[in-house]
């Protein structure tokens, strides 16, 4: 396991109150350039762990749902699915869909990272990781999942998924990242969400071709299809044999060497 929580004496804040801090109102030049400090080194840790992970597919999902459940079981499928591809499987790291997916990518003979956030009330890292990093602020976590990924997995969850999922939408919508495909796993749960969004199509709130940027479905053939013909293939993506260079001495590590 790589990169512990971050510790409380860091510039002095408790890591789980970081967004909280952040997100209070303007402070004096000096305080949000402490800020800016704490957000940089939050992003630096980041980049040190992941750099090395090679191409991703992040999944995203709820930390709540059990070992027994249905959607646990498709989120292995899918991690085993996903490795078997050549990609790297990215989670948030905890419990849930994120263990689920990461248990199958380990399964599946490939990868397997996470990207955590403090809390409150701590969420421990699965046992399924080869590389695992906890960040302070909620942000960066999102735009660290979405940095080396190449295709989104969207299982069953709560508001945390719906904010990462349409997080990602936008960013593809607004041309910010390139037309990454997004698949929805498990139709019936997200049924409501797919028609809501069918309905902004039709009162102008978004272009009828955004739809397409959302691939559902509830069969894992086709939603590894979808993947390898809007990901591998328009990106000109292959595996290689080689490992890109790290350099110890900035605290990088290859995912490749062992914990």
């Amino acid at each position: 396991m790589e990169t512990p929580a971050p510790s409380d004496s860091i510039l002095g804040e408790p890591p789980h109150r970081a967004d909280e801090t952040f997100l209070e109102g303007p402070k004096s030049r000096f305080g949000e350039l402490i800020t800016l400090i704490r957000v940089l080194i939050d992003f630096l840790r980041g980049f040190r762990v992941l750099h090395f992970v090679g191409p991703c597919v992040t999944v995203f999902g709820s930390a709540r749902v059990k070992s027994d459940s249905t959607h646990y079981e498709a989120a292995r499928k899918m991690g085993q699915a996903i490795v078997q591809l050549g990609f790297t499987v990215m989670t948030g790291g905890g419990p849930g869909i994120m263990e689920a997916a990461n248990r199958g990518a380990k399964e599946g003979g490939g990868r397997s990272v996470g990207c955590g956030i403090e809390l409150p009330a701590e969420q421990k890292p699965n046992v399924f990781l080869d590389r695992y990093v906890t960040m302070r602020y909620f942000f960066v976590r999102k735009t660290l999942l979405i940095k080396y990924s190449y295709a989104f997995v969207v299982m069953p969850g709560g508001a945390g998924t719906l904010d990462e999922l349409f997080e990602a939408l936008t960013l593809i919508q607004t041309g910010k990242i390139k037309n990454f495909p997004i698949v929805i796993m498990g139709t019936a749960y997200w049924r409501p969400l797919i028609d809501f969004i069918d309905q902004m199509a039709k009162a102008g709130m978004i272009a009828p071709a955004d739809l397409n940027l959302i691939y559902a479905t509830d069969s894992i053939e086709d939603a590894i299809a979808h993947i390898r013909d809007k990901a591998i293939k328009p990106f000109g993506l292959r595996v290689v044999m080689h490992v890109r260079r790290h350099f110890p001495w900035l605290g990088e590590r290859s995912v490749d060497r062992p914990n």
